[in-house]
């Protein structure tokens, strides 16, 4: 067998190795569970932490696809006219002067643990681009693809999980740019539906027949490692993935995916909907020490009917959300997580002829909570109507720079791509927004 084996012609194998590793479980979950074992202590530079920051030791980011409407969420407008408010009205929460949409009641009983970021603004104001850009802090470009913040995080604080990723994503789906042009030791482990798990991650057979695999694999592909796995990235990303990938398969920390572990009062707690799994297991992994996990929740793309979509969409977020900072408060991991809510862009002050609003990138909100974050604020305003940031103009690239300081880490150090340039979390010019933190 070994014969046949060294005749393969090499570059056919070279793209054998290409295929099989981008679906090892899915290589990305190679690519972080390859970093498992790198350091585990945050590299805290001392002024950022003596600005408030480096309290944060993982991040869960819940990001809004579609663009969510920042009238009738996070920056209501009760003395606009009808034709800005709509349907949406405004509800007092337990912080005085500070007001939501009615939609968010969970979230008003929590709002001094909230920072509300109202005076977010982009250039980009198409879905790809926006969700791109607010990921990233750079442009799409066709000849490159920046990291997300998550692939930052990990490079820069390293894991603190031993068994488990430091980057998971749920439900964001393919076009998340992931870890960029890092190492795929870097990228993110993809999970579908929460509440199915991590999948295929069991062994089939038994462990005396899976360790003779193992060791035939080994014994094939020694002569093809020792020629190209050093110079091949493609040939030490199937390395890394499908030895990082039979490490959790035989570990304990697996169960982190299951969420049948928790009570039915935790269930009922952050709610039956898909997205509200997400969080309880975006919960449940930052318990084990997972560094950074990522929620999306899209459908808010609403072009028509927005008061009707509005009614069945927000109260969903609302209970999760709420959930979540209460869950987090009361297993004391709310000062160490940071909880970041944003999205690519807001949706018009004018409600249009089809009852809804349009892309809107000049104006919107975002929040965050927890790790060090100063509670029961807000940050920035708009003016009457929503449409013009008036205080405190903030860009994707100052959001992310935000997430790095929360976590003392070094938000403009660069990191040079493959081919040779400069680059930053969050873009070129991010600056964190100190005045957040306690």
């Amino acid at each position: 067998m070994s014969n046949i084996h060294l005749k393969l012609n090499e570059t056919s194998r070279r793209g054998f190795l290409a295929t099989t590793a981008k679906t090892c479980f899915g290589l990305t979950i190679g690519g972080a569970a390859a970093n498992f074992f790198s350091q585990k202590s945050l590299a805290s530079d001392p002024a950022v932490l003596a600005a408030g920051g480096g309290k944060a030791k993982s991040v869960i980011y819940l990001f809004m696809s579609g663009g969510m409407t920042h009238i009738d969420t996070l920056d209501p407008k009760p003395d606009a006219g009808s034709e800005v408010r709509g349907d949406c009205r405004a509800i007092h929460t337990n912080v005085d002067g500070i007001q939501l949409g009615h939609c968010l009641p969970s979230l008003a009983r929590q709002i001094d643990k909230v920072a509300l970021i109202r005076s977010m603004s982009t250039t980009q104001g198409a879905h790809a681009q926006g969700r791109y850009f607010m990921r990233t802090g750079y442009a799409p470009r066709s000849s490159i693809v920046h990291p997300s913040p998550g692939a930052w995080v990990n490079r820069l604080a390293g894991n603190q999980a031993e068994n488990l990723p430091g980057f998971v994503t749920i439900d964001c789906g393919s076009s998340h740019p992931g870890a960029g042009f890092m190492e795929a030791q870097h990228a993110p482990l993809p999970i579908g539906d929460a509440s199915k798990g991590l999948q295929n991650s069991r062994r089939q057979i038994s462990e005396t027949s899976f360790e003779q695999q193992l060791k035939l694999r080994k014994l094939l592909d020694a002569e093809f490692d020792n020629r190209y796995a050093k110079g091949q990235k493609t040939v030490r990303d199937y390395n890394e993935a499908y030895d990082a990938a039979t490490r959790l398969m035989e570990s304990k920390d697996l169960e982190a995916f299951d969420l049948s572990k928790e009570g039915k009062e935790v269930h009922q707690l952050y709610g039956a909907q898909r997205f509200s799994k997400g969080l309880l297991l975006a919960r449940r992994l930052v318990e084990r020490g997972v560094r950074f996990i990522e929620v999306e929740y899209g459908g808010f793309d609403w072009h028509a009917d927005n008061f009707t979509s509005m009614e069945e969409k927000i109260p969903v977020l609302d209970q999760a959300l709420a959930a979540l900072l209460k869950d987090l408060e009361l297993k004391g991991l709310l000062e160490s997580t940071l909880v970041v809510l944003g999205t690519e862009f807001g949706r018009s002050p004018e409600v249009n002829s089809n009852a809804g609003r349009n892309h809107y990138p000049r104006a919107f909100s975002c929040l965050m909570a927890g790790g060090g974050i100063k509670g029961g604020q807000l940050y920035g305003a708009t003016d009457e109507t929503g449409a013009n940031v008036t205080t405190d103009k903030t860009t994707a690239k100052d959001f992310n720079a935000t997430i790095a300081h929360a976590m003392g880490l070094p938000h403009d150090k660069v990191i040079t791509s493959s081919s040779k340039r400069p680059f930053r979390m969050g873009g070129s010019d991010g600056k964190p927004l100190t005045t957040l933190f306690g």
